[in-house]
C-alpha cells in the first residue's frame, strides 16, 4: 500500500521531515561567503566612520575612506574657455619665424614677414627673380597655407602673402582645446586634488570641479597660468635706461625685471631690451624641480631639457658667452643672467624672488607643459563646507526616514519574514558604503538618492520572495518546502528586474557626467548588493531558523 502523502503534494513525509532536520548541502559554503562579506564590509567601513586609526590598524588593515563629492564637502566649480583664436595666432607667428629661417637658407631676399589678424603673413620680395623660388618653397613646406595673389609695387618689388586655410584653422582650434584639457588635468593631478572632474564642453569650454579645495585663488592661478617659457637674448647695444618704446630699434622690445632687495625687501624695477626673436622655448622641458640656493637660501626652479632641447640650449650658450640671456615666463622677464660658459648639461635655472609655494606651483605648470592658448574663466562657484554639511545632513535624514518607514512596514506586514528582510536591508547599506570606500568612488548628493532608491529595490526583492512563500503555504506545503519553492520561483523574476535596471545604471555611468555618474555608481552597487542579500543572505537565515526551531508553520 502506498505511503500517505501530505496535502498539497509536498513529497514523501519521511523525506520531507529528513530534509527539515538537516541543513542544505551548500549551507557551510553560503555561510562562509556571507561571513566573509560581512567581515570585509565592516573592516572597510571603519575608516569612514571618523576618528584616528591606530598605528597597528594602518599597518595591515584597510584605510580607504569614502570620498565626498563637490556638493557634499565643498570645493570649486569652474567653466573655462580656451582662447583658441590666440592658439591660431601663435601658430601663424611660429610659421612666420620659420619662414625667415627658410628664406635665409634658400637665399631669398625679402623684408621681415608680418602677421595679421586674418591669419595672413605678408612680406616683400626685393627682387622679382626670387618669386618663383619663394612660391616653390611655400608649396613644399607650408601645405596649411595658400598663396595670395602677388602684387608688383611701383619700385619693382613684389608683395607676397600667405593665408592659413580654414580647415587648418579648425584643426588647430580642436588641437588647442584637447591639449588644454590634458594640460589642465596634468596640473590638477600634480596639485593633489582627489577625484577632480575635468570634462570637455561644447564650443571649446572645459568644466572643472575640484572637491575639497580651500585655497581657491591658488588653484585658479595654477590652472590658468599659460606657462609659455621663452629664452631671448638681451640687446646690449642699446641703453635700456634711455630708450622708450617709440625709440626701440626694429626687432627689439622693452621689458622689466622686478627684483626684491634682500635687505630692505623693496621691489626694484630694472629695464632691459631684448630681441623679439625667440632663441628657444620651453616645449622641450622634461622635468622641473624646486631647489634652494645655498648662498641666499631662496628657492628657484631647475628645469631639464630633452636631447633636442639640450643641443639647442648648448648651441645658444656656446655662441653667446658673456652675453645676457633673458628667461621670460608668460611675457614677464624672470631673470637675465650672464652666460659665463657654454651649458651643455641640458639644464637651466629660473629664479625670481619666489616663495616656496610659488616655486612649487611654477614647477608643476612647467612639468605639465604650457597651455597652447590662454584660458578665460567664464563661471566660478565656490561651494562652502557648511553648504556641503547641510547637504549631508538632509541627505542622511531622508535616508534614515525612508529606511525607518520601510523597516516598520515590512516588520508589520511580514512579521518573522519581515525581521529577516530588515536584517538583509541593514547589511545591504553596510555593503554599499563599504564598496564605495573599496573602489574609491565619490559619494555625491545624487549618489545618496541612488542609495535611497536601492532601499526600495532591495525590499521589492524580499516582497516577491515572501509573497511566493505565503502562496506556497496556502497550498499546504511544509515551511521547508514553501521556502524552497518560494526562492526557486521568485529568483528568476528578481534577476530579470534587477539586471535590466543594472544595464540602465551602467549606461548612465558610461554616457552621463557629474551627478548622473554619482547616481549610477551607487545604484549599480546597490543592485548587486541587494541581489546578494535578498537571495543568499535571507535564504541562509531561513535555513538556519527552520533547522533550529522546526516550526509547523511560518509566521508570514
Amino acid at each position: 500500500m502506498a505511503a500517505p502523502r501530505r496535502r498539497g503534494g509536498g513529497g514523501d513525509v519521511g523525506t520531507l521531515l529528513q530534509e527539515e532536520r538537516t541543513l542544505p548541502k551548500n549551507f557551510v559554503l553560503k555561510a562562509s561567503l556571507v561571513a566573509a562579506v560581512i567581515v570585509l564590509s565592516l573592516l572597510f567601513l571603519v575608516p569612514s566612520l571618523g576618528g584616528k586609526l591606530p598605528a597597528w590598524w594602518r599597518s595591515f588593515l584597510p584605510t580607504e575612506k569614502i570620498r565626498l563629492g563637490l556638493d557634499l564637502q565643498g570645493g570649486m566649480h569652474l567653466i573655462l574657455e580656451v582662447e583658441v583664436a590666440k592658439a591660431v595666432a601663435s601658430s601663424v607667428e611660429r610659421s612666420s619665424q620659420e619662414l625667415v629661417r627658410r628664406m635665409r637658407e634658400d637665399k631669398i631676399r625679402a623684408t621681415h614677414p608680418e602677421t595679421h589678424l586674418d591669419n595672413t603673413i605678408t612680406l616683400t620680395l626685393l627682387h622679382d627673380s626670387d618669386r618663383a623660388k619663394f612660391e616653390d618653397m611655400v608649396l613644399r613646406n607650408y601645405p596649411d597655407y595658400k598663396l595670395l595673389p602677388a602684387r608688383t609695387l611701383p619700385d619693382g618689388k613684389i608683395a607676397m602673402g600667405l593665408q592659413l586655410k580654414p580647415e587648418a584653422v579648425k584643426r588647430i582650434e580642436e588641437q588647442a582645446s584637447t591639449q588644454a584639457l590634458e594640460t589642465i588635468r596634468n596640473r590638477i593631478d600634480q596639485f593633489g586634488v582627489t577625484e577632480p572632474e575635468i570634462l570637455p564642453q561644447p564650443e571649446g569650454r572645459i568644466l572643472v570641479q575640484l572637491p575639497g579645495i580651500k585655497d581657491s585663488q591658488r588653484a585658479i592661478a595654477l590652472i590658468g597660468k599659460t606657462a609659455q617659457l621663452e629664452f631671448k637674448l638681451v640687446d646690449e647695444s642699446v641703453n635700456p635706461a634711455a630708450v622708450t618704446k617709440a625709440t626701440l630699434p626694429p626687432g627689439a622690445e622693452l621689458m622689466y625685471l622686478y627684483r626684491r632687495d634682500r635687505n630692505t625687501r623693496m621691489v626694484d624695477k630694472e629695464p632691459i631690451v631684448v630681441f623679439k626673436r625667440v632663441a628657444m622655448t620651453g616645449e622641450t622641458i622634461t622635468d622641473a624641480r624646486v631647489q634652494v640656493d645655498s648662498q641666499y637660501n631662496e628657492p628657484y626652479v631647475s628645469v631639464a631639457f630633452d636631447s633636442r632641447g639640450s643641443r639647442q640650449f648648448a648651441d645658444i650658450t656656446t655662441r653667446n658667452v658673456k652675453k645676457r640671456l633673458a628667461i621670460i615666463l608668460d611675457g614677464k622677464a624672470q631673470s637675465a643672467p650672464v652666460i659665463q660658459e657654454p651649458i651643455t648639461r641640458g639644464e637651466a635655472r629660473i629664479s625670481g624672488d619666489f616663495t616656496m609655494e610659488e616655486a612649487r606651483d611654477l614647477a608643476v605648470v612647467l612639468r605639465s607643459g604650457a597651455l597652447p592658448a590662454p584660458v578665460k574663466i567664464l563661471e566660478e562657484r565656490t561651494v562652502g563646507p557648511s553648504l556641503g554639511q547641510d547637504s549631508i545632513e538632509h541627505g542622511l535624514l531622508s535616508m534614515v526616514v525612508g529606511f525607518v518607514l520601510v523597516v516598520a512596514f515590512i516588520l508589520f506586514y511580514y512579521r518573522l519574514a519581515g525581521v529577516l528582510a530588515n536584517l538583509a536591508l541593514m547589511l545591504n547599506l553596510v555593503i554599499i558604503v563599504a564598496a564605495l570606500a573599496v573602489f574609491q568612488a565619490t559619494l555625491t548628493l545624487p549618489g545618496i538618492a541612488g542609495i535611497i532608491l536601492t532601499i526600495g529595490m532591495a525590499v521589492d526583492a524580499n516582497v516577491l520572495i515572501n509573497e511566493r512563500i505565503r502562496e506556497e503555504q496556502r497550498l499546504g506545503k511544509t515551511p521547508y518546502a514553501a521556502v524552497e519553492a518560494g526562492y526557486s520561483k521568485a529568483t528568476l523574476t528578481i534577476l530579470d528586474a534587477n539586471i535590466t535596471t543594472l544595464i540602465t545604471a551602467l549606461v548612465l555611468f558610461q554616457f552621463g557626467t557629474g551627478p548622473i555618474r554619482g547616481f549610477a555608481v551607487t545604484l549599480s552597487l546597490g543592485i548587486i548588493s541587494s541581489l546578494f542579500t535578498a537571495i543568499t543572505f535571507t535564504r541562509l537565515l531561513f535555513d538556519l531558523y527552520l533547522h533550529q526551531f522546526r516550526p509547523k508553520r511560518l509566521l508570514i
